[in-house]
C-alpha cells in the first residue's frame, strides 16, 4: 500500500466512476479516473448540434432526486436548478392525446372504465410495495396481467415495454416495471402532487465541467482519452495496461464498465464468473435528436402505443428547457431502444434521421421537413442492464473479483432500480462505504474471503416510492 493512503485507479470517467472518486476522496483515499474517451460524463456527456452543446441523451432531475441535488450544492450548481411542471402525452390510435391531468385519465381513449379502473390500481398497488425481492421471480407480463387485465397489457403496457425493452421484454421480471412507477411517485410527492422536472442552466456540459474542475482540485486525478486494455491483480496491487502500451500500478483497482468489458479486460477471473457477467442483458439506445424551428406539441414525454412508429417516444426539451437555450428553437430526442441483436444497429445515421423526419411528419400534421435545422445520432449498445428474473442472485455482479485488488462497481448492481443519475450516484455512495474495509493497508496481508453473492454489490435498497398518473415508461432521467 501506498502509505496511509491506498491509491485506487477507476476505470470509467462516467458519472459513476466520477461519483466513486468523489466519495472514496473523502474517505481518505488518493484516486486516479481513467477514461477512454476525449471527456468525462458517459452516458450524461454533451454533444454539439446546429452550434448548439446539449446533452446527448435527454436527462432531468427530479425533486426527490437527493444524492443529484447534494453533488449540484456541493459543486456549486444548487441555485442553477430550474423546475418545470411538465405535461405527458400518449400517442394512440393514430392522434395525439394528454395524459397530465386525473381529467385526462378519465377521458384516456384506449380504455373502457373498468380498464382505467384496473390500471390505476395497479399503479396505486405498486406504489405501496415496499420489498420488490418476490417481484424477480415473476414476468413483467405475468404480473401486469394478473393485476391490470389482458386487454390493458395489449394496448397500454406492452407497448411501453416493447418502448424500453424491444424484445427484451419477455425476459424483464415484474421489478423493472416496479421500479418506474416507485421513481415517479416519490418524485409527485416531493412535488406536491406535480410531476416537476428540473434541469441546470447549461446543462450536463456545465455540471460536468464544474464537477471535473472541484474533482481535480481536490487532487484527484483525472485522465481522459486512456482506454485500458488489461487488468491485472496482486495480493500487493493491481495494474491497469493501457492502450498506448504504458501501465499504471494501484493499490486497488474499480471497474466501472459494463459487464462485458469487465470479463474482456480480466484475463485473471474465473470461468463461473465470466459466465455471470456475459449472462447479464444489456439493452441498448440509438437516439436521433433533431433541432427544429418550431416545436411539435407541448408535451415533454410523448409514449407511443401505436405500431409501426420506428422510435419508441418523443421528448421535447424545450416543454421543460428555456428555448434560449437552444437559440431559441426546440431541441427534439427520439430513441430506440434495441436489443444488441436489432438489425437497427447495422443503418446508417443519415437512413434513421431520414425515417425519423418522415414519421413525425404523419404524426404531426403541422410539421415540415423544412423545420428541420440540424440533426445528430447517439449510439450506446450497453445502456440498461435488463432485470431478469431472479436477477440478484443469479446475474448482479458482486463487488469483490477473484482477482486480488480488483472490484467491480456498475450500473449492472442496480438490481430494483431505474437507471438514472441520481441512481447512478446513489450506488457510487453505497458501494464506496462497502469499499472502505477492503481497501484498508492491513487487508494486503490478510484479505477477507471472497463473496460471490451479489450481497455487497446489490443496489436494492428500498428506493423511496413514487407516483404518476400514467405509466410514463417513456421517462428517464
Amino acid at each position: 500500500m501506498s502509505g496511509a493512503r491506498p491509491h485506487v485507479g477507476i476505470v470509467g470517467g462516467g458519472m459513476l466512476g466520477l461519483g466513486l472518486a468523489s466519495q472514496l476522496e473523502k474517505s481518505g483515499h488518493r484516486v486516479t479516473v481513467l477514461e477512454g474517451a476525449p471527456a468525462v460524463g458517459g452516458l450524461a456527456a454533451a454533444d454539439e448540434i446546429g452550434g448548439v452543446t446539449w446533452d446527448r441523451f435527454y436527462h432531468v432531475t427530479l425533486l426527490s432526486d437527493s444524492y443529484l441535488r447534494a453533488l449540484l450544492d456541493d459543486i456549486g450548481l444548487g441555485d442553477k436548478l430550474q423546475w418545470r411542471t411538465t405535461r405527458t402525452g400518449f400517442f394512440t390510435d393514430g392522434r395525439l392525446v394528454s395524459m397530465s391531468s386525473t381529467l385526462d385519465f378519465l377521458m384516456f381513449p384506449p380504455l373502457g372504465l373498468v380498464a382505467k379502473a384496473r390500471l390505476a390500481w395497479t399503479i396505486f398497488y405498486a406504489s405501496r410495495i415496499t420489498d420488490p425481492d418476490p417481484l424477480e421471480q415473476v414476468t413483467v407480463v405475468d404480473w401486469l396481467t394478473r393485476l391490470s387485465g389482458r386487454n390493458t397489457v395489449e394496448r397500454i403496457w406492452l407497448p411501453l415495454l416493447r418502448s424500453k425493452l424491444g424484445e427484451n421484454y419477455r425476459l424483464a421480471s415484474a421489478a423493472f416495471i416496479w421500479a418506474i412507477i416507485a421513481r415517479l411517485y416519490a418524485a409527485r410527492r416531493s412535488g406536491l402532487k406535480r410531476e416537476m422536472f428540473g434541469y441546470v442552466e447549461g446543462g450536463y456540459d456545465s455540471v460536468l465541467t464544474r464537477l471535473r474542475a472541484s474533482l481535480e482540485a481536490r487532487g484527484i486525478e483525472i485522465a481522459t482519452g486512456r482506454p485500458a486494455t488489461e487488468v491485472r491483480g496482486d495480493a500487493a496491487g493491481a495494474d491497469v495496461q493501457l492502450a498506448d502500451g504504458s501501465a499504471r500500478r494501484f493499490d486497488a483497482v474499480v471497474l466501472t464498465v459494463p459487464c462485458g468489458r469487465v470479463a474482456a479486460l480480466c484475463p485473471q477471473l474465473t470461468a463461473p464468473e465470466r459466465t455471470r457477467l456475459q449472462g447479464v442483458v444489456y439493452q441498448g439506445v440509438i437516439c436521433p435528436s433533431l433541432l427544429l424551428a418550431r416545436p411539435l406539441a407541448d408535451y415533454y414525454v410523448t409514449n407511443i402505443t401505436d405500431p409501426g412508429i420506428p422510435f419508441t417516444g418523443v421528448i421535447e426539451m424545450t416543454t421543460l428547457v428555456d428555448p434560449a437555450a437552444f437559440g431559441g428553437h426546440s431541441l427534439v430526442y427520439l430513441p430506440r431502444y434495441l436489443a444488441q441483436d436489432d438489425p437497427t444497429w447495422k443503418r446508417s445515421d443519415d437512413d434513421l434521421v431520414a425515417e425519423t423526419v418522415a414519421t413525425l411528419a404523419r404524426m404531426y400534421p403541422q410539421f415540415r421537413q423544412s423545420d428541420v435545422l440540424a440533426s445528430r445520432v447517439a449510439r450506446v449498445r450497453e445502456v440498461l442492464a435488463v432485470s431478469t428474473i431472479d436477477y440478484s442472485r443469479s446475474l448482479l455482479p458482486p463487488l469483490e473479483t477473484s482477482v486480488d485488488r480488483v472490484f467491480v462497481v456498475n450500473s449492472a448492481q442496480i438490481a430494483q432500480g431505474t437507471l438514472n443519475v441520481n441512481e447512478t450516484l446513489s450506488l457510487a455512495t453505497r458501494q464506496a462505504a462497502a469499499l472502505g474495509p477492503m481497501l484498508r493497508p492491513s487487508d494486503v496481508a490478510g484479505r477477507p474471503t471472497h463473496s460471490h453473492n451479489g450481497a455487497t454489490g446489490s443496489a436494492s435498497g428500498h428506493m423511496g416510492a413514487v407516483a404518476s398518473r400514467s405509466p410514463a415508461v417513456g421517462a428517464r432521467s
